[in-house]
């Protein structure tokens, strides 16, 4: 009998903001955040591919394995980050904290290269649109259950 092999490339663009999307981020410290994240997925269940942001919000591209669902992946993130956030005080006189939410977006092997595109150029495209437009858009994009 043959053995069977397991073999998995799962790939999610996460959008997430910060609590009330305060823009609490500065580049400093969002990027010191965003650092923070990719490091520190290298010994989990799933990989940072690339991270960018806002002051108020950041995107994922992140690799999954297969024992860690989405939302479980985006907790661990989301949870360890501000933990350390905090313990750092890199937001004097304030607590930082992610909001409740988060949008998950698949990505598919052909368009990895545009959202890894799309991820890096975050500044650019936020002088044109704001991120209550982008997530709109991204709806739209991908439509609702059901459509």
């Amino acid at each position: 009998m043959a053995n069977q092999q397991h073999y998995t490339k799962l790939w999610v663009h996460l959008v997430w903001a910060t609590k009330h999307r305060q823009p609490i981020m500065n580049k400093d410290i969002k990027w010191e955040i965003f650092n923070h994240i990719k490091e520190n997925s290298k010994d989990k269940d799933y990989w940072i591919d690339h991270i960018n942001g806002m002051e108020d919000h950041v995107h994922c591209l992140v690799g999954l394995k297969p024992t860690l669902s989405v939302s479980k992946t985006v907790n661990l993130i989301k949870g360890e980050s501000s933990n350390w956030t905090n313990k750092q005080e890199l937001i004097p006189d304030q607590s930082f904290e992610w909001q409740d939410g988060y949008s998950a977006f698949t990505v598919g092997y052909s368009t990895l290269n545009q959202v890894r595109s799309y991820i890096r150029r975050q500044e650019q495209h936020h002088k044109q649109k704001s991120y209550d437009a982008e997530i709109q858009e991204f709806k739209q994009k991908f439509g609702d259950w059901g459509e």
